[in-house]
């Protein structure tokens, strides 16, 4: 079994967080000032002896994929920031492309939204966005995918590197640009391009075009969430592409009503993983925790009662639902390092190494422990 951890590169300092958010910004920012919002809130977190690391060290991704591959995660979902051209937060993937001694499995995830200025303000202003209709953009990121494609650790399935695309809603010229990807694979030697979509809204969307994907990804706890409330998943997914639009056209930026605080239960989220049945194409997805707090204070959203072997519980069911149900060898999971967020693998001061070794021992109890050879 292929456990994917998704990996979040946002720890090390970047000029453009520095002028959006203040000089020295990084996600360390947000999870050291998260506070308590009611009676056993598991806040702030606390990384294990205070490991609050650097990403432009690269000792420190080698700890990362060391750890990892040790409690049998088989590889990284690493999230990829390109704004026609303008790259963000790409040294950790670049540290590790450029590293061939790092012993771990990896594909990227295009981050393609925009990025606004919603962590920290009631008004979504954009920061930066995308522009999709330009065909020398294309050509351009696929030969930056390219160096990386052709890394032996890169994740392939069929001899077609693994590429996650966040949200193709986004994409007006979406067909044109994946068969644009396509060709230009195959003309590379590849036998083309493993095209995966994660955003469960777009599996929700009626009109979305999810038959360019070879594979999607059950994306959780999100996928679940909407799951729960499918019935008005369309008319969400129209709102937001309102909204995009009037931002993008217009210049003009929803005030967004202040929420209270949402909370979840655990348990039943992670019933809704085990019991829902999805479309063959469906990669199976896990999640650690959830707590989006540190970033967005009572505008976020809780899922309560995570622990370690409720985890080990539900995740010994999706790895014999995986195998039997879903006949699928990879489980995507939320997350390695999303401290942000709470979805985290590696060891905090509360929980220290339980999580990954709840990972590892259903692991091996099922003989599903991953072969780590880089050929395979």
């Amino acid at each position: 079994m292929k456990i994917i951890a998704y990996y979040l590169p946002q720890f090390h300092e970047i000029p453009e967080n520095d002028a959006w958010w203040g000089k020295g910004f990084t996600e360390w920012t947000n999870v050291k000032k998260a506070k308590p919002l009611f009676i056993n809130h598991y806040q702030p977190r606390i990384p294990l002896n205070n490991n609050y690391y650097d990403l432009s060290n690269v000792n420190n991704i080698k700890w990362q994929a060391d750890l990892a591959t040790k409690y049998g995660i088989y590889g990284f979902a690493i999230y990829h920031y390109w704004f026609n051209g303008k790259l963000l937060l790409e040294r950790p993937a670049e540290l590790l492309l450029n590293h061939k001694e790092i012993n771990i499995h990896f594909c990227l995830c295009w981050a393609n939204e925009n990025w606004t200025n919603g962590w920290v303000s009631d008004k979504n202003n954009i920061l930066i966005s995308n522009d999709f209709n330009d065909k020398e953009d294309w050509r351009k990121h696929f030969l930056y995918f390219l160096s990386f494609f052709r890394d032996k650790r890169y994740i392939q399935i069929n001899k077609k590197p693994l590429l996650i695309i966040y949200y193709p809603s986004n994409i007006q010229p979406l067909k044109e640009m994946l068969n644009f990807w396509e060709k230009m694979a195959i003309s590379e030697g590849f036998n083309g391009i493993t095209f995966v979509f994660q955003h469960p809204l777009f599996y929700y969307d009626k009109k979305s075009k999810t038959s360019l994907f070879d594979y999607g990804i059950e994306f959780e706890p999100q996928f679940s969430e909407y799951s729960l409330k499918k019935e008005n998943a369309f008319l969400l997914n129209f709102k937001i592409k309102l909204s995009t639009f009037v931002q993008k056209k217009f210049h003009l930026y929803k005030h967004l009503e202040k929420k209270e605080l949402r909370i979840y239960d655990y348990d039943l989220i992670w019933k809704t993983i085990i019991n829902q049945n999805l479309d063959d194409n469906i990669f199976p997805g896990a999640f650690v925790d959830w707590d989006n707090t540190s970033r967005k204070g009572n505008r976020g959203s809780v899922i309560q009662g995570a622990c370690p072997q409720k985890f080990k519980f539900y995740f010994n069911q999706l790895v014999l639902k995986t195998r039997i149900v879903y006949k699928k060898d990879y489980i995507f999971i939320f997350a390695w390092n999303e401290w942000g967020e709470c979805g985290y693998l590696e060891p905090d001061e509360k929980w220290k190494y339980q999580y990954l070794e709840s990972i590892f021992d259903v692991l091996k109890e099922n003989k599903e422990l991953p072969d780590n050879d880089l050929n395979s």
